[in-house]
């Protein structure tokens, strides 16, 4: 599947609802910002938003639904440059020079949003294999791996040492320069086949 098909376009909605959203959204970055993720409650954004706690609920679910939207954004960001920008991140560049750009890509993104990311990746038993972005993510890594042998389950797998769960737990012992030389030589030695 290409990956432009994977890519979930922006909804459409009515203008008070979007108003409404922009709001919620805007009120909601201030206030992780500000606190952090985990000790804003929901009542405190609907209340910085302007807007009541049904409306909140019914749109976004939970904090990790809130967390999701607002990344969306980021992740579109990350993938137009994946798609259009210039390489190496972009066409152009060969798989192994790829993938080390969308590696050392996706690890600013993720130090950058990190307890975002962790809510929506954890919210529940696999979460974070049903947002819409891991499956534009694992495509685009397999493409790149497609000359392995198997590059669905090699994606996969560079994909873990990429999760905010797995990154927020070593980065108190290894630190951030230690953990992306790590994952750039991961990508690297994914990129390699068999008696090479």
């Amino acid at each position: 599947m290409p990956l432009e098909l994977l890519r979930t376009p922006p909804p459409k909605e009515r203008v008070d609802a979007a108003r409404n959203r922009a709001a919620v959204l805007k009120a909601a970055a201030r206030l992780f910002a500000e606190q952090g993720v985990e000790a804003v409650s929901m009542d405190q954004v609907a209340a910085a938003a302007g807007v009541g706690k049904g409306t909140l609920f019914r749109r976004f679910g939970d904090k990790s639904g809130l967390a999701v939207a607002l990344l969306d954004a980021r992740e579109r960001v990350l993938q137009e440059a994946i798609l259009h920008g210039p390489p190496p991140l972009g066409f152009g560049a060969a798989a192994d020079e790829r993938l080390a750009a969308f590696v050392d890509a996706y690890f600013d993104y993720l130090l950058e949003y990190l307890d975002l990311i962790r809510m929506s990746e954890t919210a529940a038993p696999g979460a974070r294999y049903r947002i819409g972005a891991y499956r534009f993510w694992h495509r685009h890594v397999a493409i790149l791996l497609s000359a392995t042998p198997d590059p669905e389950h090699t994606a996969h797998a560079l994909l873990a040492a990429l999760s905010a769960e797995h990154v927020s737990a070593l980065l108190p012992e290894l630190g951030e320069k230690r953990i992306r030389a790590g994952l750039l030589r991961l990508a690297r030695s994914a990129t390699q086949l068999p008696g090479q």
